[in-house]
């Protein structure tokens, strides 16, 4: 399964094409699209809708992940973002790929395991889960890469429900409303749990054990 994802923005677009094959996830091709705040916006968002449907014709994508709107209390910034998604959706519709969603916080908790986790956590686990030379800059590279990760990581786990006689659906982005996995520990799991227990020695902030009595 080849999952494109994108982090919207008319400033800066955000890509990362992730290959899930035998349960593990590979990196394929990530970077960032940027416009010119000098450019009339028409122009900057034919700029990015070409980039898209060059990324869609060259990887082929079994789906295009995309973070779901949501109110924003700065109204500039959401209506850039909704400019760009727009953009986004358009491309995939056009190119006949589904496109699946999921919210900031889901994407977080997927990726890092919890959901106020900060961008630079975001791009820290990004890097162990899809064993990367180095972390991806920018942010909106990082951010692309990890919803892309949530959602294939969410599609098998749907694909494995299905499997198992469970009703097909939207992606599951809970893991406890799912069944458990009977054969245990998946690599990216252990990879996620590895990691989180390394960062949180290398902080300080393991906790520590609680006094009897």
């Amino acid at each position: 399964m080849i999952v494109l994802g994108i982090d919207p923005g008319t400033a800066a677009m955000g890509y990362g094409v992730v290959d899930r094959s035998g349960g593990r996830l590979r990196a394929v091709d990530y970077g960032c699209i940027t416009t010119s705040a000098d450019t009339p916006l028409p122009e900057r968002l034919q700029h990015l809708y070409e980039h898209v449907v060059e990324l869609i014709e060259t990887h082929r994508p079994d789906l295009v992940a995309v973070e779901r709107l949501f109110f924003s209390r700065n109204a500039q910034t959401a209506f850039a973002v909704g400019q760009a998604r727009g953009v986004v959706l358009l491309a995939a519709a056009q190119a006949d790929v589904p496109v699946r969603e999921a919210t900031p916080n889901e994407v977080k908790v997927a990726v890092t395991g919890y959901g106020a986790a900060d961008k630079e956590q975001v791009a820290r686990m990004v890097t162990v889960i899809l064993q990367l030379a180095e972390v991806p800059h920018p942010d909106d590279t990082s951010d692309a890469l990890a919803i892309a990760i949530c959602i294939a990581n969410s599609e098998q786990t749907v694909e494995r429900r299905t499997a198992a006689g469970g009703a097909p659906g939207a992606a599951v982005m809970d893991r406890a409303a799912v069944a458990p996995i009977a054969r245990g520990e998946t690599p990216y799991e252990r990879a996620v749990r590895e990691a989180l227990v390394s960062d949180a020695r290398a902080n300080g902030k393991a906790r520590p054990a609680r006094a009897a009595g």
